[in-house]
């Protein structure tokens, strides 16, 4: 949407979680098995796939995937290099906000941190959760 310049607003970030949200229900109505990386730091934003899984009748499970070295989480953020020209990188300042709000989150999910592992021992450790969810 970004890349069809329309502006960064709040209106074009929900049109895109509704893009999401009508792809992911396609799949799953098609039998597949669905990812959805969104950051849902607001409880409406997870309600949405709370919404979907009962629509659908499939299992809903979430992964928060964090980092609790804060130093480490700030330079990975300030160092990153993502292929999305359209959509402006993300501040460590915005990121706050975001940070405290998810403080908050208390449902059911799966939590995987990734100051101590690396990342494909993480993906394991996902997928043997969900396995069991």
């Amino acid at each position: 949407m970004l890349r069809a310049s329309l502006p960064n607003s709040y209106e074009v970030g929900l049109a895109a979680y509704l893009g999401a949200e009508a792809l992911a229900e396609a799949n799953l109505r098609l039998g597949a098995h669905v990812i959805v990386d969104a950051v849902n730091d607001h409880p409406y934003a997870r309600g949405q796939w709370y919404q979907l899984a009962a629509r659908t009748e499939v299992p809903l499970a979430f992964v928060e995937v964090t980092c609790s070295d804060v130093e480490l989480h700030r330079q990975r953020l300030e160092h990153r290099s993502r292929p999305y020209a359209a959509l402006p990188e993300p501040t460590w300042e915005s990121l706050l906000p975001r940070r405290e709000a998810l403080k908050r989150w208390e449902d059911e999910r799966i939590r995987v941190d990734t100051a101590n592992g690396n990342p494909a021992a993480l993906a394991t450790l996902v997928l043997e959760q969900l396995t069991q969810h």
